[in-house]
């Protein structure tokens, strides 16, 4: 890996496998029962992040929608065969602060067993769709540990429209959830600019900041080389050909289209700049951390 330095962190380069229409941005043209009869392009994408992966020598965690992995089996079946580290990304892709807990554990339990299923090994880590575990849904890390997941990826600690918990801990920690479980927490990537936090986690951030400064806040949030971070990114974001929604609002359009025709190669460069493992590796190579908060004590900080 050109570029990168053996001494430095090992960040986690995370992938959502889904295709270009589970995705949020689009919801308001796209309706669930659509899916089933629109062209699929997650397997050719995902493989094609499979190959940069294969040469960069990179193994990386695939949080896999259980709607992705029901039809495309040999898919997520490869993926864990090569090395890479299989996590679940929920079933339907729906936001968990407007489901029902009842809906919420059942698909949970689903997705997971077909997952388990697939790959023949234990699913420990979970990541919400649009990373909606929030001050609202916080239930959701109860029904986590009941299903056996061990750790989760879903809380930014940042303010936005649809997500965040904004002052929550930008280093992995571990929370005591309301029932009494432990479950760690991995969160996505802040920097600290002048007293903001800035979202350099990856996605719609990593397509729409230029590089250098996308690189800039990914090491600024690591503390120029200090600690470990997350990055996430989706098969779709390396796939400019993907059909287009036009009548989708411009703020949507803006989200979702936004250099998808740079990504691909961005990602190539992010791979030479940094050094990265699955979830699990990056998580273990922390320096340990004591931080443990209660649910409550999340809600308070919110």
């Amino acid at each position: 890996m050109p570029g990168t330095e053996k001494s430095s962190p090992l960040h986690a380069m995370s992938i959502d496998v889904e295709d270009y229409f589970h995705v949020a941005a689009l919801s308001g043209v796209i309706r669930p029962e659509q899916w089933d009869t629109l062209p699929s392009r997650v397997e050719q994408n995902t493989e094609r992040l499979l190959a940069l992966f294969e040469k960069h020598q990179v193994k990386a965690t695939f949080f896999v929608l259980g709607w992705v992995a029901e039809r495309f089996p040999a898919l997520i079946r490869k993926l864990s065969d090569h090395g890479h580290e299989i996590a679940s990304h929920g079933y339907s892709h729906q936001l968990i602060y407007s489901q029902t807990q009842d809906v919420f554990r059942e698909e949970t339990l689903r997705s997971k067993a077909l997952l388990e299923d697939i790959t023949g090994k234990v699913v420990e880590g979970y990541r919400a769709a649009s990373y909606s575990i929030t001050r609202e849904s916080l239930w959701a890390l109860d029904i986590l540990s009941e299903a056996g997941f061990t750790w989760d990826s879903s809380i930014f600690p940042v303010r936005h429209d649809r997500y965040g918990i904004p002052g929550s801990p930008s280093a992995p920690y571990s929370i005591e959830t309301s029932s009494g479980a432990i479950i760690r927490e991995f969160p996505l990537t802040t920097a600290h600019v002048m007293g903001l936090s800035i979202p350099a986690a990856g996605g719609g951030y990593f397509r729409q900041f230029p590089y250098p400064v996308f690189r800039y806040l990914f090491r600024n949030a690591s503390g120029f080389g200090a600690r470990p971070q997350m990055f996430y990114l989706h098969p779709w974001e390396i796939d400019p050909e993907q059909p287009r929604y036009n009548n989708a609002s411009w703020f949507s359009r803006f989200r979702h289209y936004t250099n998808l025709n740079k990504c691909h190669d961005r990602l190539e460069r992010l791979l030479e700049d940094f050094r990265f493992g699955t979830v699990s590796e990056s998580y273990n190579a922390y320096e340990p951390d004591k931080t443990l908060l209660r649910s409550d004590q999340l809600i308070r900080l919110a």
